[in-house]
């Protein structure tokens, strides 16, 4: 199994991966079928179902959806230009792509928001299409967003079985479990960031993936300062008012009245998540990590250990986004990353899981106990729902990440006192996520139709 950190670590749009950057991708994907198709288009409707139609308003799947179709890309997403856009087409009822005619596309009455059951193959489902200058039907496809910005055509996800990740036979290390990469680093004396890196370089230069990489730390690191800047109350409707440059601006007080109590660099953990998962509510540019809705954990640790641990160091980075990266790809690959699949365990959990095994390894950790430090932080999230209060990645979200900071470095400082040896492994952890999130009612997995989502007022 090989998924790329590139796939796992990408360049977005907030407020959700699964309901803001994949139904944009999903529909940028629509538009070049109709390209590549000999009919002539002169319209568009698209459905949304499941999870995509309960919490779409809140995670902004509606706009995104539009925004796709008229060309959009999260990656290149430019905020100005999307609003303008957006003010022609509810103005004007028509979409112009590039490449395409004049397309009418009313918003009001050509996007529609099915309650019904979901679609059979994902929670987040949805059907694109193009008809003739009668309104008649001649291209359709139905999308799935799977998590963290993937998406997969009902083709794809039933070639894909659960949503795994294709097998690649063509990389020197392609394990599918955390026993066969444990065995795999054994066998060839390699960490997994090695192991991960030269299965990373059958596709691209080491140039390729050191400018990458940069790239993808530049953005998280910008995201978390932006973030530590930001004031103001967050949309939606919720009144839910930025904290993180409050909590930055106390914190930059006390540190020379040598009165900081030990436990208060929890506080800077929790703000660097927060600040993130503030800009990601906001609908700022952040990284999937793996998700949006998780976007502030992994982040906040690394910054936690380039700004607190005696002996960091910017090249270590790359080991930690590689390590993260091949236990993201686990979780993924064996169970999910999707709220909307299997809860909030399969976002925060995983992201937990992937930071701390950054961390641990690091921190000198042998493969063992970077094994260990994922297992112990997401073992200590399975069972965790996914509730956004008004179908916003806001309340529990926002805080959720700063706390899922903090387990992931208190899983790694767990498994670099020990010698690796535990009970449980990941393998059986990840497992248990996926069964977990089976046996999940509905309600608790992104709905809004559970949880915190039922029982605290939305205005």
């Amino acid at each position: 199994m090989f998924l790329s950190v590139f796939d796992m670590f990408k360049v977005g749009v907030g407020p959700s991966s699964s309901h803001t950057m994949g139904p944009m991708v999903a529909a940028a994907q629509f538009l070049d079928l109709m390209r590549a198709s000999p009919f002539k288009f002169a319209g568009l409707r698209a459905s949304l179902h499941g999870s995509l139609a309960f919490t779409g308003v809140g995670h902004a799947t509606d706009r995104a959806t539009i925004l796709g179709l008229a060309g959009f890309h999260p990656a290149t997403y430019d905020a100005e230009k999307a609003e303008a856009v957006l003010a022609q087409i509810r103005e004007t009822r028509s979409i112009q792509a590039e490449g395409l005619p004049p397309l009418h596309f009313d918003p009001n009455a050509d996007l529609l928001f099915d309650y019904g059951p979901a679609l059979e193959g994902h929670a987040n489902g949805m059907i694109l299409k193009a008809t003739d200058a009668q309104g008649d039907v001649i291209l359709q496809e139905t999308y799935y967003s799977i998590g963290g910005g993937f998406v997969l055509t009902a083709a794809q996800m039933a070639q894909a079985g659960e949503a795994k990740s294709k097998p690649r036979a063509d990389v020197p290390y392609a394990f599918e479990t955390a026993d066969e990469m444990l065995a795999m680093a054994l066998k060839s004396g390699k960490t997994i960031a090695q192991m991960k890196l030269a299965n990373e370089l059958k596709f691209r230069s080491q140039t390729q993936i050191d400018e990458g990489i940069a790239r993808l730390w530049q953005v998280m690191n910008d995201c978390i300062s932006r973030g530590m800047e930001g004031t103001g109350i967050l949309p939606g409707g919720l009144k839910v008012r930025r904290r993180a440059k409050g909590i930055h601006d106390a914190l930059l007080a006390e540190r020379g009245l040598n009165m900081t109590a030990p436990h208060t660099i929890n506080d800077w953990m929790s703000l660097y998540a927060m600040a993130v998962n503030e800009e990601n509510a906001a609908g700022g540019q952040v990284v999937t990590a793996p998700t949006n809705g998780a976007a502030g954990v992994l982040p906040a640790v690394l910054r936690y250990y380039l700004d607190h641990v005696p002996g960091a160091s910017v090249s270590r980075i790359a080991d930690f986004l590689l390590t993260a990266s091949a236990i993201g790809g686990l979780c993924k690959h064996n169970a999910s990353i999707s709220g909307a699949e299997c809860g909030c365990q399969a976002e925060v959990g995983s992201a937990a899981a992937m930071a701390a095994a950054g961390l641990c390894a690091v921190l000198g950790g042998t493969v063992k106990q970077v094994e260990n430090a994922a297992e112990i932080a997401l073992e200590h999230h399975l069972g965790m729902t996914c509730d956004p209060v008004k179908g916003l990645v806001q309340v529990p979200c926002i805080e959720r990440n700063g706390l899922g900071a903090i387990k992931a470095v208190s899983a790694a400082s767990l498994a670099l006192r020990g010698d690796g040896d535990h009970l449980v492994s990941l393998d059986v952890c990840i497992e248990t996520m996926r069964q977990t999130g089976r046996d999940m009612h509905e309600k608790y997995k992104e709905t809004s139709l559970g949880g915190l989502a039922v029982n605290v007022p939305n205005c």
